[in-house]
């Protein structure tokens, strides 16, 4: 698994660098097919110092990706959390290649029968052309957190988001 590290508003020190891939590296027993983990560590300039130290790890395995963030006031423990987190991520990814492959009815050795949420309503509506500036004008009408739109620009549908520090986030699908 290729492992990289990135700092943002922090230097990561040898101590850290080791801390994380040793980590990280233990997840290979849970996911071997695992081809890269990102890990991007950052120290925030928030309100309130708890939370000022950022953990996010992404897994990208055969298509698939798993991510997690977790913030603390200790980055050690903001990885730890991350890593906690995406380790139930996985433990819930093979569950489900597991169920999918045997059928619901046999028992799962990796959890308990638990269950699983499934699709309960299907919205179909039109799409226009519109540019982002748009979109967010219309999501605000709206008053929702994300908005679904067909991006005049790149002749694509895309997700615009708001974010937590009140931004806004463009998720663009891009084909493997």
């Amino acid at each position: 698994m290729n492992i990289i590290i990135t700092g943002k508003n922090m230097e990561i020190g040898d101590v850290l660098r080791n801390y994380v891939e040793k980590k990280v590296t233990k997840l290979n027993r849970y996911l071997p097919t695992a081809s890269e983990a990102r890990v991007e560590l950052a120290v925030e300039g928030t309100k309130d110092a708890e939370h000022s130290q950022v953990a996010q790890i992404t897994l990208r395995s055969n298509g698939t990706i798993l991510r997690s963030e977790e913030r603390s006031s200790d980055i050690f423990a903001s990885v730890d959390a991350a890593l906690d987190k995406i380790h139930r991520q996985i433990i819930r990814y093979k569950e489900k290649r597991y169920r999918r492959g045997r059928g619901p009815e046999k028992e799962s050795p990796l959890l308990e029968e638990e269950e699983t949420p499934h699709i309960v309503r299907t919205k179909r509506f039109p799409v226009r052309p519109m540019d982002e500036e748009e979109a967010i004008e219309q999501m605000e009408l709206l008053g929702h957190d994300f908005f679904v739109f067909f991006n005049a620009s790149t002749g694509q549908v895309n997700v615009l988001y708001r974010r937590q520090d009140g931004n806004y986030g463009l998720i663009e699908p891009e084909p493997t």
